[in-house]
């Protein structure tokens, strides 16, 4: 079938089994194919294609709702829809986005980037259903370790409660990005061997009911005979506790056995949950090999031989920063380190080899992280979350109520701050200091390069005054010649990189280098700009900014970030509050609008963070003095 046809889902209602397993195995060709020239998320998607297929032959989207949990698994759903004939323009400036999109497509009724959403936006859809009276199916898509998330157990809680009329997929591959982990991982995976358990249970109410009733004692105990054996099949039967009928395990990639159950939870009232097990990466030797994670989320690749195209480089700041906490690790027995459910991209996987009793993954429960360090810390141990930047947002209430409010030495290396790229607006890291500025007790530092990055990291874990924050960007360094003695970086003291008395351009991390190409073709117009490194964001240096005060020299401040409530709000609010409101000053960053996917240097060209605006800028900012050069 010409996959680039496809314009909606109605095609597949006539489509017998044998149709679609052919359809199925066009789609992962497909998929196998585009993914390994633009990369993308190929082994959440290869493992649903059936999934996905059997959903939209027996609903009917738009009108019935799917919801999917992450929602990088939603590839196969954009290309029943319509979108097939976009995919050479994945997760590219301006292409498809790798998410649900509301704005791409009628049959996107539902946008995650982030995990263990989609129950309660379920829930809520299904509220609305209710009180309008009108007849869609909610189906949320979960996989299992987005069940790991907090939310997504509250929301189980209160579906159950109000017995909503809602059919919960469960899409469990025993994977996340990583492997799972956590006691309701290893209650799933009791319940994958556990067999047909509701198909047993009515086939046991059919036979109690062609027993003659000669008795009361056996109508009595008849319904607690049929509920006991959810006991004895499926030990620890979680779901039906919660109030949902459970259905499975049911193998996720057998036509019949999805159609079977699908339809048996359609006529079911109330919630249901279907337990799907599936295969991540099914239909690819390479990804369904993969124990690491690799294949949940990569680059381009090799199809024939499965080798990832990689382009050598200087190390990562991730990898930097995980090989300066082992250093450091060996030497402090307090040193513990936490992750949500990212060992691999943190990095953390290598601290886990060497330390396995001083490295925890709680799973996808960045609320529950925050708070564990803080516990940690209360006891005097040195306690490190590697957290990305958009996924620390998830732990808030948790930083203000139980790490800041107490003053706790807890570190958080905050991973992936700035712009991403490919993954887009759920993913940008460019919230983080306009939501950690403002926390008192909080300090907040961000190296120029990796070298500076190892010496923050000794510099944090040495750090004895509260919570400090330590925030590095995506991918490799400047490759720099590493310092081999650590050192502590004064906490509150920028660095002077570039000498000018025209005007000062304050910044920090990738910033930098962007600020330094500015200056020095400002100096060929007879314009000498002043560039400092002001790796701390919080607390500011006020030596040097009373200094800049003091010389009325004009101020630019340069952030990967938010400009709401970002750095260049903190030095405007600085000079209001010395009364140096005289002061010219221009600030540049990221505007108040999500910014979506694309390549870093597009989408830095698209929002004016490039040394072209800055020169612009700064030339407008100084009219007189470029009218003399």
């Amino acid at each position: 079938m010409d996959l680039l046809s496809i314009k909606d889902p109605v095609f597949l209602k006539k489509f017998s089994n044998k149709e679609l397993e052919v359809l199925a195995q066009e789609i992962r060709e497909f998929l196998i194919g585009k993914l390994s020239v633009t990369g993308g998320h190929l082994g959440p998607n290869l493992g649903v294609v059936e999934l996905t297929l059997v959903l939209h032959q027996l609903f009917n989207s738009p009108k019935d709702k799917f919801l999917w949990d992450v929602g990088h698994q939603a590839y196969v759903h954009k290309i029943l829809t319509g979108r097939a004939d976009q995919f050479d323009k994945l997760r590219q400036y301006q292409g498809l986005c790798g998410f649900p999109k509301r704005s791409e497509s009628e049959h996107d009724v539902w946008e995650t980037g982030h995990s263990s959403t989609s129950l309660s936006a379920a829930m809520g859809m299904a509220l609305a259903r209710d009180l309008k009276g009108t007849e869609e199916t909610i189906i949320p898509v979960i996989g299992d370790g987005a069940l790991t998330g907090g939310m997504a157990l509250e929301a189980l809680n209160h579906i159950g409660h109000e017995q909503t009329d809602m059919i919960v997929i469960l899409n469990d591959n025993e994977m996340s990005i990583a492997p799972n982990v956590g006691a309701i991982n290893t209650m799933l995976g009791r319940m994958r061997t556990a067999g047909k358990y509701q198909r047993a249970k009515d086939d046991l109410e059919m036979l109690i009911k062609k027993i003659p009733a000669f008795g009361g004692r056996l109508a009595a105990t008849a319904e607690r005979v049929k509920d006991s054996l959810k006991y004895l099949l499926v030990s620890g039967m979680f779901f039906e506790e919660l109030g949902f009928t459970y259905l499975g395990p049911v193998d996720g990639h057998d036509l019949e056995d999805l159609k079977s159950n699908m339809t048996y939870a359609r006529k079911t009232k109330g919630p249901v949950l279907i337990h799907v097990i599936t295969k991540k990466g099914k239909g690819y030797a390479p990804a369904e090999n993969d124990a690491k994670g690799t294949w949940h989320g990569l680059g381009p690749y090799k199809i024939e031989s499965g080798e990832v195209v990689t382009k050598p480089g200087p190390p990562s700041y991730s990898g930097v920063f995980a090989n300066t906490l082992k250093r450091l690790a060996r030497e402090d027995d307090r040193i513990v380190a936490i992750t949500a459910a990212m060992p691999g991209g943190t990095k953390l996987d290598s601290f886990a080899a060497e330390f396995p009793n001083r490295m925890f993954d709680v799973g996808i429960a960045e609320q529950h992280a925050t708070t564990m360090a803080a516990g940690l810390a209360t006891q005097g141990m040195k306690p490190v979350f590697a957290v990305y930047s958009t996924f620390l947002q998830r732990g808030y209430d948790q930083l203000v109520h139980d790490v800041c409010r107490q003053n706790l030495n807890v570190f958080f290396a905050i991973d992936r701050a700035g712009l991403v790229g490919a993954d887009g607006e759920t993913h940008q890291g460019v919230f983080d200091i306009s939501y950690l500025r403002h926390l008192p007790n909080m300090t907040i530092l961000n190296p120029k390069d990796e070298n500076e990055l190892q010496h923050m990291i000794y510099t944090a874990t040495k750090y004895e005054d509260g919570p400090i924050a330590v925030r590095y960007p995506r991918g490799g360094g400047a490759g720099l010649k590493m310092d081999s003695e650590l050192k502590e970086i004064p906490i509150g003291q920028w660095e002077v990189l570039r000498e000018g008395s025209d005007l000062a351009i304050l910044t920090f991390g990738t910033m930098i280098p962007v600020a330094l190409e500015a200056a020095e073709r400002l100096s060929s117009q007879g314009i000498h700009v002043e560039v400092v490194n002001a790796r701390s964001i919080k607390p500011l240096d006020e030596i040097m900014l009373n200094k800049l005060t003091k010389e009325e020299k004009p101020i630019m401040t340069i952030e990967e970030a938010a400009l709401l409530g970002g750095f260049g709000s903190a030095v405007l609010e600085y000079l209001n509050e010395n009364n140096a409101r005289s002061i010219i000053m221009e600030r540049l960053g990221i505007p108040d609008r999500y910014i979506e996917h694309g390549s870093v240097p597009q989408l830095l060209e698209e929002i004016g963070l490039t040394s072209e605006n800055v020169v612009a800028r700064i030339q407008q900012m100084l009219p007189k003095k470029r009218k003399r050069a």
